[in-house]
């Protein structure tokens, strides 16, 4: 009994940590692919669910909490939740239509199963602090046996635990957390953690459940019965937040799975949207560049607020506009030159200090090494980011409610500030760590941080110096025009005076400073087609030309690939934005999800989902459907 007990145990270990019948062995089948998973989460914490049935990324109990199951950063040490069929199967996975409840479906001979994957969102109660993960299994056709290995890892895998299990529960214990698991089948413990193997016929269930616990949150059994409630609430849930989009345009289904992948994205407790719910995932495999964004960055607020508002979510939009107001406050610096009156990030908290450290002891996404906690850029001078607020804050009050007069005082003393800053250079949108330079983006949107402030004075008749604002705001206009327009390369460029092209001057004409047929952008449009896109795919810039104090290269970046499409569109140029947008849609995810870039074979890179190109996305369709009719 002993020895088929160990064999089964082993089996439960290496069986399930690949491809559903496949052993995980070494070499590429230890990593999925990026774009080989599913997002859930209940708007404080999320998952991340490989296609082989595997939660290899969840932090609990918010997004910024260190990791609990993290085997997408180290397979061996970052900990998961495996579940799949214990037979050979091909998987298919699939969002339930119009939610955030994932399926992952097991195709074998012997039958037809599926693992449901949810967790509640539940409002501001006691219940909120269990962030409940529900992994409901069911078998559809035929019979098939599965298999269980849940393996956590508390605190990206430094912090021992103990393991208890009693009456079909198992309590995983560590200095800082503790987690319930229940099961509707027997469970045993194996070391740290907890193995199953159990068989089920056509039209039976298993219930797996996780539950953080502690002070009044109490371990609670999830039966099948019960599990069938919350997946018939959390379906309720999605469907009732979804119905309230405006959007019936051409590309509904993707529009509407990046509104959801947002809403995914937001922390409920302050309104805050992170820019991923994932670190050092890397921007090449191998490389360096592997950057945590489970943080709330200023730039974002505009391309929030325009999406929100413009498919129909006010909340969303009123919720993020309240995280502005309550953390994003005008302070006091000793040293100007170095860093401005905001910073460029927070913590989904309000909080400032976001100190960044590596993980040593764990060898990163396929090796790819260092895995960062923190973010050092919180500390860079981006002067973008005062265009972006004031932004933000214009369209809130042009479709969303009327500013209050202690925004319009905010406001005030930060145009102020950027009239008296704006020429200083700075780290610029891409926060390269290559040292300042004069970047023209920045420049830009230093001028619609002063315009759309001016805007706003004349709309609402509020005080303003409008002859200070007016001549900064021009002095900018001439400056970009005069020094960020190169002659010999026949563009505007990166900074000023060079010949290097980037892609974040797409948005000159999407920020209303320059007409989007003058012939000068027109110009700068070709020159950035031919250098900067590939087969509608879009670099940020050439690392090369422009050093940006990094190692290594990367690929296109999704947000600039939908930037090109929305300038395009507005050159009146439809049937080449109408392709290159439907070319953008294809790389995609099965779920219709992007990560931050897409490498030179179509594989997706970087932290993922990402939330500013799910942003991109909505606001390049809108705009594509507004002209096409």
């Amino acid at each position: 009994m002993a020895e088929a007990r160990n064999t089964t145990e082993a089996r439960a270990r290496d069986g399930a940590r690949g491809s559903p019948g496949v052993p995980f062995g070494a070499g590429p089948l230890r990593y999925l692919p990026i774009a080989e998973h599913g997002l859930i989460g209940d708007l404080r914490s999320a998952a991340l669910v490989g296609t082989n049935g595997t939660i290899d990324w969840y932090c609990c109990p918010r997004f910024d909490a260190p990791s609990v199951f993290a085997s997408i950063l180290d397979a061996e040490r970052g900990g998961s939740f495996e579940l799949a069929a214990d037979v050979v199967a091909r998987t298919k996975q699939f969002y339930f239509p119009d939610t955030n409840v994932l399926i992952t479906r097991f195709f074998a001979d012997e039958g037809v199963g599926e693992i449901q994957d949810f967790m509640p969102v539940v409002d501001d109660s006691r219940e909120a602090d269990r962030h409940r993960l529900i992994r409901r299994v069911v078998c559809a056709r035929g019979a098939l046996p599965f298999r269980a290995l849940i393996a956590p890892r508390f605190e990206f895998g430094t912090a021992p635990h103990t393991v208890q299990v009693q009456d079909g529960q198992a309590l995983f214990e560590s200095s800082s957390l503790r987690l319930a698991l229940t099961s509707t089948v027997p469970i045993e413990v194996a070391g740290q953690d907890v193995w199953s193997l159990f068989k089920l016929h056509e039209g039976e269930s298993a219930v797996f459940t996780i539950d953080r616990i502690g002070g009044d949150v109490t371990p609670r059994f999830c039966a099948v019965a019960e599990a069938e409630r919350e997946f018939n609430a959390t379906v309720r849930y999605w469907r009732h937040w979804l119905s309230r989009s405006r959007y019936r345009g051409r590309w509904r289904e993707m529009v509407h799975r990046s509104a959801l992948t947002l809403k995914l994205l937001t922390y409920a407790p302050t309104g805050a949207i992170i820019a991923a719910p994932t670190t050092s995932l890397p921007e090449q495999i191998g490389g360096e560049r592997n950057w945590d964004y489970r943080y709330v960055w200023i730039r974002d607020a505009a391309f929030c607020v325009y999406a929100m508002l413009r498919l129909g979510f006010t909340d969303e939009a009123e919720a993020f506009m309240g995280f502005l107001s309550e953390y994003v406050r005008i302070e006091e610096t000793q040293a100007p030159h170095l860093r401005g009156p905001l910073q460029i990030m927070y913590g989904i908290d309000g909080r400032r200090e976001l100190p960044e450290r590596e993980l040593p002891h764990l060898e990163g996404y396929r090796g790819s090494a260092p895995v960062r906690v923190g973010n050092a850029a919180v500390g860079q001078l981006q002067l973008d980011i005062y265009g972006a607020l004031v932004d933000s804050l214009y369209l809130y009050d042009k479709w969303g409610k009327p500013l209050s007069s202690a925004h319009w005082d905010s406001i005030s003393e930060l145009v102020d500030w950027v009239c008296d800053h704006w020429d200083q250079p700075d780290e610029g949108v891409w926060e390269t760590r290559g040292g300042r330079k004069t970047f023209l983006y920045s420049r830009l949107m230093c001028w619609v941080a002063i315009e759309r402030a001016m805007r706003l004075a004349q709309h609402r008749g509020l005080p303003a110096d409008m002859v200070r604002w007016g001549c900064a705001r021009d002095d900018i206009y001439r400056r970009i025009m005069r020094h960020g327009w190169s002659a010999g390369r026949h563009a505007f460029t990166q900074y000023e005076d060079s010949d290097i092209l980037d892609a974040s001057l797409l948005m000159m004409p999407l920020a209303k400073f320059i007409s989007p047929t003058d012939p000068k952008w027109l110009a700068t449009l070709d020159a950035l087609g031919e250098d900067l896109v590939s087969d509608s795919l879009v670099y940020r810039y050439d690392p090369q030309a422009s050093p940006d104090g990094l190692q290594g290269e990367e690929g296109t970046f999704s947000i600039c690939s939908f930037w090109y499409v929305e300038a395009l569109t507005r050159a009146g140029r439809l049937d080449e934005a109408r392709l290159a947008f439907e070319k953008m849609l294809t790389y995609a995810n099965h779920l219709g999800l992007y990560a931050e870039e897409i490498g030179p074979t179509g594989e997706q890179h970087g932290n993922f989902p990402q939330a500013f190109t799910h942003l991109a996305l909505i606001s390049a369709a809108f705009n594509l459907d507004r002209v096409l009719g």
